[in-house]
């Protein structure tokens, strides 16, 4: 379904990046209810996921400066998301061994296994994209790439 379609718009854009900028905001939207509707089956959120993510990788404790500086969405309030990832096990807190004002967090591995199960399932998000051959795939992800240069 083209923009227009989508949103109802009788009138033409005024040029083809106010376009784009409507588009990107629909497209990410469109993409992010989905990414929430799939989340919420397992009771995590969108960021309580980037956090696993960040965390599996890390593959040590690390701190919540560390998890900030790699979060996709930056204005976060990591300590509030971890603490409640802490209460559903998934996360474990502990005191910085060279600076005991700071907080490690490192992944459970009540954590890891929810992360490992929701992975499995990506499929279906990643099915939202099948309608994209591979090669545009990766023109697309050349030009977000590009547009983010700017």
């Amino acid at each position: 379904m083209n923009l227009e379609d989508a949103i109802k718009q009788t009138k033409p854009f005024k040029d083809e990046y106010t376009k784009l900028g409507v588009n990107l905001m629909y497209t990410s939207n469109w993409f992010v209810g989905n990414l929430k509707d799939h989340f919420k089956k397992f009771g995590i959120t969108i960021k309580q996921f980037n956090i696993l993510r960040i965390l599996k990788g890390a593959d040590k404790p690390v701190s919540t400066n560390f998890i900030r500086e790699r979060l996709l969405d930056r204005m976060s309030d990591v300590s509030r998301i971890v603490d409640r990832m802490e209460d559903k096990d998934l996360v474990q807190k502990t005191s910085c061994s060279k600076d005991k004002r700071l907080i490690d967090v490192s992944l459970t591995a009540q954590g890891l296994q929810l992360l490992l199960k929701v992975n499995k399932s990506m499929d279906r998000i990643n099915n939202l994209m099948t309608n994209l051959k591979p090669s545009e795939t990766k023109q697309l992800n050349k030009l977000l790439d590009k547009l983010r240069s700017n």
